[in-house]
């Protein structure tokens, strides 16, 4: 019979471990001590080595602000008014909206819109932005909202020297404006590709918040493509959690390459501070805007012709689709790209060029960068099948109507519209048979809101026009000059009644 002897032997080892143990402990009273620092030494020295890895950060950041900092530049515009006698709120109450004070520039709000009278003549508002160079010979890019209906733009450099500034051309849909100052030998900054940016990447953000030049922060990519946001037509935002501040719009966004990838352009917050929201206008686009602007003044923009919406899993399953990433076509416009295409209201869109399309932002932004003329091929599921549609894009004219993710927005008269349909107006208290445009939005401040256009109002006729729906619409407004005037009759719990608008410039 063999003898199990392990159990001996292990136990024997934990005796003689335990008893060198005691003995060190009565010999060397601080070996057990001297042993738990020499542990934690050892910790630190690597602790040490790994700093180094955050000196290699730190450096970056500072070699990225002086790279910018050349480049970035202080802009202040003026606003002088005419108006000769007082009147009520401008856009009828003493607070500006909150959708409006996540934009930057809180001068250029408060003090712009929000005076109790209108200011006497002569009286001059001022506004405050940022804005980054992307020239040598004075080229500068910045944000609409920065220079909007300014008469008068000052540019300050890093080295202080101030230019006045000429206005190169502004496109709202984007928030986006560029400048032009008589000068050269500058410091263009790079323009990145945004694209390529993802979620926990580095960023700075540089501008003048508050009127302080040459801030910089720092902080992460915290989502890319955002839309629906609210703040502008075309939305593929970059969001950061970089500190940004009224003062900072126009500003760039920069990676750790010291490439431009964004321009910073809102905020979302309750208090007009900081809350570690903050979204910029990915560089992609503004590069796309930029040239347009230098070459044409203006951005010209393709175009479907059709309503597009997002689809949801009881929209996906009405339709038979078994997939819920795609975009729905709720309408085309009559003569538009999309009707000559034979495309149909029930269509869903699925790729565009070969390009799987997930949302109506990422479709709308994807046609209007293509250049007006390009045929573009799209697949569509339509009736329990997939097919390939071959669309030649149109081209936007920078007065038509935009098609968006709420209707269309009429950028003169400032109000979104859609086709009314049964389900709208059952839910407006309208009978089902009632025909025209149902007004969805209304821009504060806008020509269409001082004359008292709200949202639910139907439009019914323009200028003794019947309007049926929105191709209607389209085509009666492009007959009209807003500038004289327009009369429009618009029904409001079930009362008819006329308005004349006219624009005044």
């Amino acid at each position: 019979m063999i003898r199990n002897t392990r159990p001996f032997r292990v136990l024997l080892v934990l005796f003689l471990i335990g008893a060198f143990s005691a003995a060190a402990v009565f010999y060397y009273p601080n070996a057990l001590s001297q042993l738990t620092y020499a542990v934690e030494r050892g910790k630190a020295e690597v602790s040490k080595e790994q700093l180094q890895t955050a000196s290699d950060l730190s450096t970056a950041f500072k070699h990225v602000a002086k790279a910018l900092r050349p480049s970035v530049v202080s802009v202040s515009s003026v606003k002088r008014l005419q108006a000769t006698q007082p009147q009520i709120h401008r856009f009828g109450q003493p607070h500006a909206p909150d959708e409006l004070r996540r934009f930057f520039g809180d001068d250029f709000f408060d003090r712009f819109f929000f005076d109790l009278p209108t200011p006497p003549r002569g009286f001059e508002q001022r506004g405050m932005g940022t804005g980054v160079i992307v020239s040598e010979d004075g080229y500068i890019l910045t944000n609409n909202h920065v220079v909007d209906n300014a008469d008068e733009v000052t540019v300050t450099l890093s080295d202080k020297r101030q230019f006045r500034a000429e206005i190169i051309g502004t496109d709202k849909p984007t928030d986006l404006a560029v400048l032009k100052i008589d000068a050269n030998g500058l410091a263009a900054a790079t323009l990145g590709n945004s694209s390529a940016l993802e979620v926990g990447d580095w960023v700075l953000a540089i501008g003048s918040p508050f009127g302080l030049d040459q801030t910089v922060t720092a902080g992460i990519v915290s989502a890319t493509g955002r839309a629906n946001v609210g703040i502008a037509d075309y939305e593929d935002f970059i969001q950061t959690d970089a500190a940004i501040n009224p003062g900072n719009s126009g500003g760039p966004l920069v990676n750790l390459r010291g490439e431009v990838v964004g321009i910073n352009t809102a905020i979302a917050s309750r208090t007009g501070g900081n809350l570690g929201v903050g979204f910029a206008i990915p560089s992609d686009m503004a590069k796309s805007v930029l040239d347009n602007l230098i070459e044409h003044g203006h951005v010209e923009r393709g175009y479907l012709g059709a309503m597009i919406q997002d689809l949801n899993e009881d929209l996906a399953e009405s339709f038979g689709y078994e997939d819920k990433q795609g975009v729905l076509i709720g309408d085309v416009l009559d003569d538009g790209p999309a009707a000559k295409a034979g495309l149909k209201g029930g269509d869903i869109v699925i790729e565009l060029n070969g390009q799987r399309v997930e949302s109506a932002n990422e479709l709308r932004n994807a046609v209007a960068a293509t250049k007006a003329g390009t045929e573009v091929d799209l697949r569509i599921f339509r009736d329990g099948k997939q097919q390939n549609v071959r669309v030649e894009i149109g081209q936007i004219e920078s007065s038509a109507i935009v098609a968006g993710r709420s209707g269309s927005v009429n950028n003169d008269l400032g109000i979104k519209v859609q086709t009314l349909t049964p389900e709208m107006a059952r839910k407006h208290g309208i009978d089902d048979d009632e025909q025209g445009v149902v007004v969805t939005e209304v821009e504060p401040g806008s020509t269409a809101a001082t004359m008292g256009i709200q949202p639910g109002d139907v439009i019914v006729s323009i200028g003794g026009n019947e309007v049926n729906n929105l191709t209607d619409f389209r085509n009666a407004l492009q007959e009209q000059d807003v500038e004289k005037g327009v009369r429009m009759q618009i029904m409001r719990d079930g009362v008819r009644r006329f308005v004349f608008i006219k624009i005044r410039r």
